[in-house]
């Protein structure tokens, strides 16, 4: 059977082979040819059974060569007996788009009857209808998919060959013919005498292979003779690539390519001797041509154009945004961006308190994140994206305060103004439609700043991690035959002598005791009496940096092993599918499962419980004209224009990224809505001393990825096809939502441990950074030419100037990290 390729039933008959392409015998071929050529040819036959079918065949044979009306009955009662079809495994998947079906006739009487009743249609139908509807294969088949049947063998009772080629009007159901219940349209039937198997076998396999091609079943469909028909073999004949014999083994059979070639590609037609591949490269590249959107950056030239071009754009996709959800992978989705959101929230907000004396802390970072993401998620034109704090934006801050702080400046106050002159800033770039801008960025552009971001994410998380061992030390000077040097005792001065300290489940009473009574006591009743611990092993916690770093690899490990289970030939397709989808929530399952049976004291995922301000001094509102000079307002444009650029910058960037072309996206664009949403935010997270937000491109691409459409039915062989990424505002309003929640569900997520999170980080940042082309070239550059994979811009651009523009691209990346490192780091959205 072909389905996109050739299966082939095994030595005993019990098991379909693996999925090959095709190899034929180029005199089958041309056999076949004669046979189209000599004949009977049917073409729009009008009819509702195979027994009509048969009957209109034996009758339609070309004048001289038809058969006596004996044969013409044997050779029909043969055709109609029921087929006996090769049973299929539960867990092979299967898709029928045309099936050459290994088939042994057998007698099924019906009611006792004779040859009467086995021609009956009816009666062969109903006998197979429960088989085809138990068929796993019927869920799997895409709609308008149609059988094509080809019949061959040989019959002692004929003395030449009988070939006839069927297409019918519209398909039709031909009851047990086809192994599920589809309808059929293309029949090649070739019966002939004796001594000629082989042959026949081999115009058989030849025919089926016609038929699963695209541009022969299109001429097939159009023939109105038989000389289109022939004609549409002539084109396939032209494209056919010929093995010399002796250079190959025959049995061999070569597995399906990774990339199907475009069913669009060039027709003989088009092909000109002597081109020296001209036409192929002209369309190579083009398909290595990636404009950004289209209509989305075209000057209106009016005020607000674009901003209103956006929103029409968007409107009538709105309430899809919220019905295109409601699928399983939106859950998937929603818990794995939830957490790295939720990670990157206390990071950022961890760094912002220590930058600016808890004005803003891990609390106001919760906060506003869910708010300004909840708000852009409903009113933007690419809800696809995640808002979050990021370095530039951070370093911003960090001089901001210093600076406020060395002029005696109210540093809120100060921000509030920056903040009201960043969103008219803003607002002046929406009405002048500077977005279409963007239009301008390059790849290499792109490529640099998304891998400086990945680079960032896989530093970060390495970094938290090597920062534990500060936290808890590992003790690299011990050894067993100094144990005994080890020691701690609590210090309680007001109680005289240092007691040692062990663990006592019974506290006790300091009150009403003397300090010779106080030996036994735990560190944690020490320090709760006001003592301080003293001694060499007074901070030593066993085997948790270690036991920290194998959850943070293990974590990595189990994202990226889950999310490549999909390709993987383990269990039926739903379970694989349901398993990627879940991959980081499972990895994070199961990590803190065997965090929570060891029992180690890893550091956990610490959360607010209380709505206050982290620093009691502050309010939840900013108010203008308190404690700082009136000139303030005014001298807050400068620091504005450069937060201005900054976020600008940031953030179509990210914008550009998440609109290419690869991922096929229906819905358009919005980058003057989006601009416009996050310039308001401003306003508002300003006035109320929280923190500011912009695209997150590592996040944002991540929430992409988990968002990904496969087609669920794929010919054995075939990889599943990419369908674009599933468009809606749903996934991020609920991690956005959940993260204004969390303040509430602090005793269920404190037992997730940090290492896990940090594994996440890793992944999401080695994920964004194998999706450029960078990490593709980087590679060639430690391959030999010899081993270095077919991709279409080597065909056409010489390796070392390959070579060259990814050194290019390495030194700018390099010197953006030091600019990033540096206090120069609020220019780097400028230096990309």
């Amino acid at each position: 059977r072909w389905m996109k390729f050739e299966e082939k039933v095994e030595d005993g008959g019990r098991r379909w082979s693996t999925p090959h392409v095709p190899t034929l015998h180029l005199h089958s071929l041309f056999q076949l040819r004669v046979c189209l050529q000599e004949g009977t040819i049917l073409l729009d036959l009008d009819a509702s059974s195979f027994k009509e079918i048969i009957d209109q065949a034996l009758s339609g044979q070309p004048e001289g060569v038809g058969l006596k009306p004996e044969l013409q009955q044997r050779l029909a009662a043969l055709l109609l007996l029921q087929p006996r079809h090769q049973p299929t495994r539960a867990l092979l998947q299967l898709l029928v788009e045309c099936g050459l079906f290994p088939c042994r006739g057998r007698r099924v009487w019906c009611d006792g009857a004779g040859l009467g009743a086995l021609l009956h249609p009816r009666c062969t139908a109903a006998a197979s209808l429960p088989f085809q509807l138990r068929n796993r294969l019927r869920k799997k088949i895409p709609q308008g998919a149609e059988a094509a049947h080809v019949a061959v063998g040989e019959v002692d009772f004929l003395e030449k060959p009988f070939t006839a080629f069927i297409r019918l009007r519209r398909g039709v159901a031909l009851g047990s013919l086809a192994e599920v219940a589809l309808p059929s349209r293309f029949l090649f039937i070739l019966l002939g005498p004796q001594t000629k198997v082989k042959a026949y076998h081999e115009v058989g396999r030849a025919m089926a292979t016609l038929l699963t091609d695209e541009h022969f079943r299109r001429a097939a469909c159009q023939a109105e003779c038989r000389e289109d028909l022939i004609a549409g073999m002539k084109a396939f004949l032209d494209e056919l690539t010929v093995l010399p014999p002796g250079k190959w083994d025959h049995s061999a059979r070569i597995p399906p390519p990774i990339c199907l070639l475009s069913p669009h590609r060039n027709t003989v037609s088009d092909w000109q001797p002597h081109s020296n591949g001209d036409m192929a490269a002209a369309a190579d590249r083009a398909s290595l041509r990636q404009s950004h959107s289209g209509d989305e950056l075209e000057r209106t030239g009016r005020l607000f154009g674009g901003l209103l071009r956006d929103i029409q754009r968007k409107v009538p996709w709105y309430s899809s945004d919220f019905s295109d959800a409601l699928h399983p992978q939106c859950l998937s989705t929603v818990l794995y961006i939830y957490l790295a959101t939720v990670t990157n929230a206390i990071a950022f907000g961890g760094m912002l308190g220590d930058a600016t004396a808890n004005m803003q802390g891990v609390l106001e970072s919760f906060l506003g994140t869910a708010f300004a993401g909840s708000i852009f998620c409903l009113f933007s034109g690419q809800p696809l994206t995640i808002l979050s704090s990021t370095g530039p934006v951070l370093v911003f801050e960090r001089l901001l305060f210093s600076f406020s702080h060395d002029h005696n400046l109210d540093y809120l106050e100060f921000r509030l103004w920056i903040g009201l002159w960043v969103a008219f800033f803003g607002m002046v770039l929406v009405a002048t439609e500077a977005s279409h801008l963007v239009r301008y960025f390059t790849r290499f552009t792109e490529e640099g700043f998304c891998a400086l971001i990945s680079l960032i994410f896989i530093y970060d998380s390495l970094k938290k991690m090597l920062s534990l061992a500060d936290t808890f030390p590992i003790n690299w000077q011990y050894r067993l035959d100094n144990v005994t040097a080890y020691s701690c005792i609590c210090n309680l001065d007001w109680h005289g002598p240092e007691v040692p300290v062990c663990d006592t489940s019974s506290p006790p009473a300091l009150s009403s005791q003397p300090p010779a009574a106080l030996a036994g006591l735990s560190r944690t009743q020490c320090l709760d009496q006001g003592g301080h611990l003293l001694g060499t092993s007074c901070h030593y916690v066993p085997d948790v940096t270690l036991f920290s770093f194998l959850l943070f690899g293990g974590t990595f490990l189990s994202c990226t092993v889950l999310k490549l289970f999909r390709s993987t030939h383990y269990f039926p397709a739903g379970v694989r599918k349901l398993v990627s989808d879940f991959a980081v929530i499972l990895a994070i399952l199961i990590s803190c499962a065997v965090d929570a049976v060891l029992g180690l004291e890893t550091p956990k995922l610490l959360i607010p419980s209380e709505l206050k301000p982290t620093n009691p001094e502050r309010g939840w509102i900013i108010f203008p004209f308190r404690a700082n000079p009136w000139w303030v307002c005014l001298v807050s444009v400068v620091p504005a224009i450069l937060i201005t650029i900054l976020i600008f910058m940031d953030q179509q960037i990210t914008a550009v990224i998440l609109n290419r072309r690869e991922y096929k996206l229906q819905k358009g664009a919005g980058f003057h809505l989006d601009l416009l949403c996050v310039s308001l935010l401003m306003v508002v997270t300003s006035a109320t001393g929280l923190p500011w937000y912009v695209s997150a491109t590592v996040i944002s691409l991540a929430h992409m990825e988990s968002l990904r459409k496969e087609s669920v039915a794929s010919a054995p062989g075939e990889h599943p096809e990419f369908l674009g990424i599933r468009e809606q505002r749903l996934t991020g309003l609920a991690v956005f939502t959940l993260m204004g929640v969390s303040v509430f569900m602090a005793p269920v997520l404190k037992h997730i441990p940090m290492p896990v999170l940090y594994g996440v980080f890793l992944h999401m940042g080695v994920a964004a950074l194998n999706s450029i082309q960078l990490t593709d070239r980087v590679r060639l550059l430690l391959m030999p030419a010899k081993h270095q994979p077919d991709l279409a811009y080597l065909r056409h651009v010489p390796l070392h100037k390959v070579h060259l523009f990814t050194f290019i691209q390495l030194l700018c990346l390099a010197l953006l990290w030091v600019i990033k490192s540096s206090v120069a780091a609020i220019l780097f959205p400028v230096m990309v």
